[in-house]
Order: structure tokens, then sequence, then C-alpha cells
């Protein structure tokens, strides 16, 4: 069967996929920008097929093949700035259009579980993209689910920062609200199990784990899983607000997400009983058993996505490659260079950056950087990255995006989602054993050039120390 796989750079798109392939689908890869998608990663045997598309420009879904079979929607905007309701809108009517000229016989929808009778603006947003695609005319079928436990998954980060980093917590009278979290594998399972199952046509299912929990209950049971004794004190004086800037300075989400998952935490996320599992013989994973999978991917370093690639609204979210020559006119350059006593390993360190591993040198000083940039509204530093040692084009890596990353090559260059003003660049690459560490800065104004010349000490201090450790 020929596949159309929206969202194919996103946190559920990158699971799906190896299980698309794995049946022998044909599947086409709709993104943004083809340099975002590694195909490396995927044993394809030719089978990936992969488009440029923005489902706000109804042009460039001309793209879409005419002779699919089914189609899978996975795309939201809750990540982003300003009303991303009518972004989600907008993007789910052009699909409908598009996907209605194709032969297309099912589209299968990701939702979220809206049994409350009142719904957050994420849940009502997410309701309404469903009836729109039902309006078309193809087939559309709905998995509905709440929490998402898998290694990478946003509630799965957000809990993980919340229960190691606080060993007391004083939080919102919200931790009493009821939800029954899914394991990311059984996602995966339902998601493919209903392709082309033509009982499930014109129908919507709420997928869910076996437990019913209130969020104090999974931060506790995550905390016995790890080994943690944790308390936690609910408070009812704690505004959405004050809850949404708790959760952004205490966790690696945004602010936008933190302030909508605070409006949709409010409500009870329950699901309505259904027989899809045995339908499609699937067996539920308690919500225990899915965090213990989920950190054995993460302690064999396997994590296969993550919630924090996702790009928003970013300078970079239309077109990565615009950005792989670095400005060379009306910027500020720090160029350094270094002879790699050992080039191998220089090379391994230079990808290896961040997350774990650090910068190398001056990691307080990096550190604060971050805290500064989370006060200010930005993403800090707390994002890491997925991977140890293997690092993509498109992908987060502490507050820095990666733009281009190949080893044979031996270049790396990071784009700056911090707060600035301005552009700013990291660029490393090796030539005849010789490191070069460039960082590049594009000012803003007035205030873009004062910035420059604050923080050049700092500059000194920390690049210098940080190309030294890495040649030596």
């Amino acid at each position: 069967m020929k596949i159309l796989l929206t969202g194919a750079t996103g946190y559920i798109a990158q699971r799906l996929l190896p299980a698309l392939l794995s049946d022998g689908h044909q599947v086409v890869c709709c993104v943004r920008d083809k340099r975002r998608f590694d195909t490396e990663r995927f044993n394809n045997k030719g089978l990936i097929t992969i488009i440029e598309a923005d489902l706000l420009d109804k042009e460039s879904l001309k793209s879409f093949p005419a002779d699919i079979d089914a189609a899978y929607y996975l795309v939201h905007s809750m990540s982003s700035n300003g009303e991303f309701s009518a972004m989600e809108e907008e993007s789910a009517k052009n699909f409908v259009e598009a996907i209605n000229t194709t032969k297309a016989r099912q589209i299968i929808y990701l939702s979220g579980i809206v049994n409350d009778e009142k719904l957050s603006k994420h849940l009502s947003s997410r309701k309404n993209v469903e009836d729109i695609l039902a309006s078309g005319n193809k087939p559309l079928t709905t998995l509905r689910a709440g929490i998402i436990v898998g290694s990478g998954s946003a509630s799965f980060e957000i809990i993980r920062d919340l229960v190691e980093k606080l060993p007391v917590m004083v939080a919102p009278k919200w931790l009493n609200t009821k939800c029954q979290p899914i394991a990311i594998s059984n996602v995966i399972q339902f998601l493919s199990g209903v392709l082309l199952k033509e009982v499930t046509f014109g129908q919507h299912y709420d997928i869910y784990g076996p437990d019913i929990l209130t969020y104090k209950q999974m931060l506790l049971e995550f905390a016995k899983v790890r080994g943690l004794k944790r308390y936690i004190i609910t408070v009812p004086i704690m505004t959405p607000r004050l809850s949404s800037y708790w959760l952004y300075f205490v966790t690696s989400t945004s602010y936008p997400l933190a302030k909508n998952l605070v409006e949709s935490m409010k409500i009870d996320v329950v699901a309505h009983p259904n027989t899809l599992m045995e339908t499609l013989g699937i067996i539920l994973l308690p919500y225990k058993e899915a965090i213990l999978i989920a950190f054995d991917k993460i302690e064999q370093n396997l994590v296969l996505s993550s919630w924090k690639d996702a790009m928003g609204n970013t300078n970079l979210s239309k077109d990565l490659s615009k950005q792989i020559n670095t400005p060379q006119y009306g910027v500020f350059i720090d160029e350094k260079t270094a002879f790699a006593k050992n080039p191998e390993v220089s090379l391994e360190r230079i990808f290896a950056i961040g997350g774990e591993s650090g910068w190398y040198y001056a990691d307080w000083l990096w550190s604060f950087r971050g805290f500064l940039d989370k006060l200010f509204g930005g993403v800090g530093l707390k994002r890491g990255r997925k991977n140890k040692t293997i690092i993509a084009v498109g992908e987060s890596l502490d507050f820095w995006r990666v733009i281009y990353a190949d080893r044979t090559e031996k270049r790396l260059l990071l784009y700056a989602e911090m707060k600035l003003p301005g552009e700013a660049w990291l660029e490393f690459k090796m030539e005849n054993n010789t490191i070069i560490q460039t960082a590049t800065f594009r000012p803003l104004g007035i205030a873009g050039r004062l910035y420059w010349y604050v923080v050049l000490p700092f500059h000194y201090f920390i690049f210098n120390g940080m190309i030294n450790k890495i040649a030596k």
C-alpha cells in the first residue's frame, strides 16, 4: 500500500514510520524541509519518498501523489506562539481539499480524548480539526489519546524533569485531575492496526492504558520506579499563569506549550471503553511498565524521536537550507583554530557536544546563560539532545538547532534559538587536522551591537577553553 505520512519529522510519525516500513508499505513522507528528514536512520529498501509541503500553503499540497491508498494526519501547532487553533483549522481545511483529489480510501487522525463537557482550548482545537477532516469525501478514523508515555514524549520528559529535580513539590490543585496514560508502543500499534481496516472507517475511538491515575499519582509512581522519595503538596491558590511559569522554569518545556498543557490538565482525560484493542489484538501496557521501557531506551541510547525537535514558529521552520551558509557581511565573527592532536577523538567530541557531555569548558557559564534565557522567555539549556553521539539536521541541541551535520565533511553548524537581539550561529569544522570554530552574530540594531561587546570578554574565555578541550 502507498501511505501519505504528514508531520513525518514529528514525535509520533518517527515512531510510526518503522512500523509501516516493516509491514512493506510504500510511505510518502510529507515535510516542510527535506533536509530535516534523516533517511539514513531507516532501512527503507526504497520504500520512502519525501515530498516538501506546508499545510498552510495550498499550492505546496499539489505535491500529494494521486495514487495513495491512505493518509495519516499527525500535525498540530500547540507548541507555537500565537493563535495555534486558527493555524490548525487552516491546515486541516487545506489538507482535506488536497486529499479529496487523491484516490485515498482512509484518513487516520491522532487526536485527544474529548469526553469532558468543558474542553481546553487545545482539546477544542483537536475536536475542530477532527470535524474538518470528517467533512471531506474520504472516510476518517480518529484515535483519541490522553497522556502518551514514552522516551522523548513531552509528557514523559516533563514528568521526568519534575520528579528528578524536585524532592518536594508545591504544586497546583490540578495535580488531582484524572487521566488515563497510554504507552507510545500501544499508540503505534493502534495507528498501524486501523490502517485500511474498513470496520474503523468513519469511526472514532478513545485509546488508553489500563490505569486511571491523577497527575499526582503519576508523579509519585514515576518516583517509585526511579527509586526516589518525593513529596507533593497541592495548593489551591496557584493561578493558571503562575502554574505555566512554574512548569516552564522547572522543566524543559517551552512557555507556549506549558500554558496549553496547564489549561488541558485542569480537565479529566478519561477514556470511554471500547473493544478496538480486542479487534486489533493489542495488549495494553500498564503505566509502570511504560516508564521502565522508556528508560531502557534512554539507557541504551535508542531514543527514536523527541518532542523537542518540533520547530514551531522559529525563523527556521520553513527552510533550514537557507541557513547552511552563514552570513559574511554585517556580522561579528569570532573564529578560533587549534591543531587536533587526535583528529578522530576531536571529531567525536564535536559531534557529542551539548546535552550530558556539556560544552567542555565553563559549563556553569553555559548554565547561567540558559537560566537567563528562561527568564526572558527563551528555550533555556534544558532541552539537551536526543542521542549522546548521533546528531541529525533539524534536531534541538540545548538552546541551539542543528542546521548541518556531516561527519564525512567534518562539519557541524548550529543556529541559536535563545533570546537574542539578533541571530547567532556556531560552527565546527576540521580541515587538515585543524579545528576551526566560528561564532557568527548578526546584530539587530544598536541593542544587538551593544550585546556583542558586552559578552565579548565571556566569549574569549569560553570559546578559547572549548576549542582547546576539543583539540586535546
